[in-house]
């Protein structure tokens, strides 16, 4: 079980494609906070009547812990994706099959208890903070068709006090820290390199 965190703009998706194109789905389960937002209508809102998806309590954290766990326990997990509002996007229902390594990821993962002490090992993406908002503004505004006013603020009264009190504080007790500020390939090597070693260890245990 391997979990995966950083704040937002630090690469964990572009870090996890990477990661499933050497691995297939019998091998790795990747399961996202992301798709376990509660429903728009249910997000508190600031002084400015802004929706802060940005909370730890944003995210049905229970349901999340339950399908992690009836992955551990080999069964298929089906859940509908999460669009963030985006009406240009249609969901659609995702399937995780459970497999040997179990990988999760999102701004909470370690920040969630529950979930925290299921890992075995902890991964932190790290990147400088200037570098986050930029990746942030690309991807709001290209993925969840928002317009850049609206990327800026959320940044800079949700995102950021978020990082600060949410998952920076726990950089320090990560297995692996990933700096992201060009690249992250020797990051990706090492990760690969150790998930593949356990895979052939566990194969080679099994034979009789």
């Amino acid at each position: 079980m391997i979990g995966i965190t950083g704040g937002s703009g630090s690469g964990k998706t572009s870090f996890i494609q990477e990661l499933k194109k050497t691995c297939s789905t019998k091998e790795v389960c990747i399961i996202s906070q992301d798709d376990y937002y509660f429903p728009r209508n249910e997000q508190l809102t600031d002084r400015e009547g802004v929706a802060n998806f940005d909370r730890p309590k944003s995210i049905d954290k229970k349901a999340f812990h339950r399908d992690i766990v009836r992955l551990l326990n080999g069964e298929i997990v089906q859940r509908t994706e999460y669009t963030f509002n985006n009406d240009l996007q249609v969901p659609q229902t995702l399937t995780f099959y459970p497999a040997p390594v179990v990988i999760v990821e999102g701004l909470f993962v370690f920040h969630f208890t529950k979930i925290r002490k299921l890992l075995d090992l902890s991964i932190f993406l790290h990147a400088k903070e200037n570098l986050k908002v930029i990746r942030r503004i690309r991807r709001d505004q290209v993925e969840r068709n928002y317009p850049l006013d609206d990327v800026l603020y959320r940044y800079q009264h949700h995102v950021l006090p978020t990082f600060e009190k949410y998952i920076k504080p726990y950089i320090d007790d990560c297995d692996v820290i990933i700096n992201n500020n060009r690249q992250f390939d020797v990051g990706l090597d090492v990760i690969r390199r150790y998930i593949r070693n356990w895979l052939d260890e566990q194969a080679t245990n099994q034979l009789p």
